[in-house]
């Protein structure tokens, strides 16, 4: 099965490099298909700051999910691609139930039972 940015899912002949997390593979193809010619407008198409763009290049900020779904917007890659693209093999996202549950002596409602609305 091959994808909207023509590589062969199925196809482990690629070899490690597309199996590593690499998100400068991402930004280059989003330049080469958006037809741009560097980060500084790929920032711009993406309309976030630039050092964005750079701090994910040089790995010390990740892909987040509100990026990679301008991304989606922006070139109609399929989410599946571009995380595809970065190196991100994983079928589904698991978040843990612990980060739903209120911590120990919090009241469900989030608050602090302290509701003084008083005006």
């Amino acid at each position: 099965m091959t994808n909207q940015v023509g590589i062969d899912m199925n196809n482990d002949a690629d070899g490690d490099d597309l199996l590593q997390y690499n998100p400068n593979r991402l930004l280059d193809t989003l330049i080469e298909n958006l037809r741009l010619k560097n980060d500084a407008a790929l920032s711009r198409a993406l309309e976030v700051a630039p050092p964005v763009i750079s701090k994910i290049r040089h790995h010390r900020l990740p892909v987040g999910a509100s990026l990679l779904i301008r991304m989606h917007e922006v070139s109609d890659l399929s989410i599946r691609d571009l995380r595809y693209l970065m190196g991100d093999r994983r079928n589904k996202f698991r978040i843990s139930d612990k980060q739903f549950k209120p911590k120990e002596g919090e009241t469900p409602g989030g608050g602090s039972g302290n509701n003084n609305n008083n005006g």
